[in-house]
């Protein structure tokens, strides 16, 4: 199994495209579920996830053509699509749950596999299939897998879910563009991916309107039409690049972004000392020397991203004093402490607090990643290290990073892959 080996100490500098969204992508490729029309979609990342959602798609029926090196898609969902979704693809990827919706909307029943992925944390689907029934769906879950119908089709509703859940928004939204009349959705997550996810359904003749901060309504269309769209860029490996440039003093330009949707992070890097030069596509941060300590907490958008806690956790163990981190969204997300510790890092976790003592000098070691975002930590972490560390089990990181040490090497990392 192939690991990574990375030498400290390295200067980046340079300038790194940040390829297209993974989150954005997933849900994208499972709407196109809903129409038979042709489909093209671009700047797609090669990234795992991605992969095993065209695997899932194609397993259903769906006719996936790749062009340029994967990056752009031609779908083709005939009406010949199988309405059930196996648990061998399922089991690695969460985000499979969101053919339920869509498959529920166009034929009106669906067998989908209760969903795997990644271990931070439990993620019920619950909220999905509650919603679901308000659209008069009826389920039941045999055997890991839910059974679920709509006879008489999907009739719009007001919903309001009981907690934010972004996957719960992103199925109820898909479902929501077939069903017979109005449906309105409050209390929805409104992060940038599932904007996305709005503008790829109006292109395809989706009838949607965000009517209040987290309040979108959907009039029910019938037929969809062809499309060509552009998926957005990954945030998440913009920040976590961001972060990368901050722990390192030196310059780094990130490009192919709208530094608007990084606000917070920018806001929060500015904060702990980092200068940061913002044009219309692009970011150029410069590493800081004396890293200021923070108190952060993890929220739905615009809050502190989850996604980048981990990542974060490594450059406030280089700040000058003590710093925290509460995560409020996945309970099992400080994975990554132990195997920093191996590194030297000082971190307490106390149930959902991290506690993160400052001035670490980190030494290389042997360590292995635990979930996508830890393993990012970890290549942080290695990158201003003392001496080599050895990073396994980097399947983790190809779930949602496109060619990562392929760019960090293009901006001075020592960083490749080993058996």
């Amino acid at each position: 199994m192939k690991k990574l080996e990375v030498f400290g100490a390295s200067k980046l500098k340079g300038q790194i495209k940040i390829s297209g969204s993974k989150n954005a992508s997933l849900p994208i490729l499972a709407a196109t579920l809903l129409s038979e029309k042709k489909i093209s979609l671009t700047n797609v990342p090669r990234v795992k996830d991605v992969e095993t959602m065209i695997k899932l798609l194609e397993s259903m029926g769906s006719q996936v053509k790749k062009l340029n090196n994967g990056n752009s898609l031609i779908i083709q969902n005939n009406t010949n699509i199988k309405t059930k979704a196996s648990y061998n693809l399922m089991s690695t990827m969460r985000a499979g749950i969101i053919v339920l919706g869509p498959l529920l909307a166009r034929f009106g029943k669906a067998k989908v596999s209760t969903p795997g992925g990644c271990s931070i944390g439990v993620r019920p689907i619950d909220i999905h299939l509650e919603a679901l029934k308000s659209l008069g769906v009826q389920y039941k879950i045999i055997d890991g897998y839910v059974h679920a119908y709509a006879k008489d089709g999907l009739i719009g509703a007001k919903i309001k879910f009981p907690k934010i859940s972004v996957g719960a928004t992103e199925n109820l939204l898909i479902a929501s563009c077939l069903a017979r009349g109005q449906t309105i959705l409050s209390n929805c997550a409104i992060e940038p991916e599932i904007k996305d996810l709005t503008k790829f359904l109006n292109s395809m003749g989706a009838q949607i309107t965000w009517i209040g901060k987290r309040q979108v309504r959907i009039i029910g269309i019938k037929k969809f039409k062809e499309t060509n769209y552009r998926v957005m860029f990954d945030r998440i490996e913009a920040g976590t690049m961001l972060i990368a440039g901050a722990i390192n003093q030196n310059n780094l330009k990130i490009k192919a972004i709208d530094p608007n949707i990084l606000k917070t992070e920018i806001d929060i890097l500015k904060k702990i000392g980092a200068k940061i030069i913002q044009k219309k596509s692009e970011i150029i941060i410069q590493g800081v020397k004396k890293i200021k300590n923070i108190n952060l907490k993890t929220s739905p958008f615009p809050g502190f991203a989850t996604d980048l806690q981990a990542q974060m956790m490594v450059l406030l163990c280089k700040a000058n004093k003590k710093s925290l981190i509460k995560e409020d969204i996945f309970e099992n997300r400080f994975q990554s402490v132990s195997e920093l510790r191996r590194m030297n890092a000082k971190i307490e976790v106390k149930g959902n607090k991290a506690i993160i003592q400052g001035n670490t000098i980190f030494k290389g070691a042997q360590v292995m990643a635990t979930d996508l975002r830890a393993s990012a930590s970890l290549v942080i972490a290695a990158l201003c290290a003392r001496g080599k560390t050895i990073i396994s089990r980097i399947y983790h990181l190809d779930r949602g990073y496109e060619d990562l040490e392929k760019k960090l090497k293009k901006v001075g990392a020592k960083i490749r892959r080993v058996n």
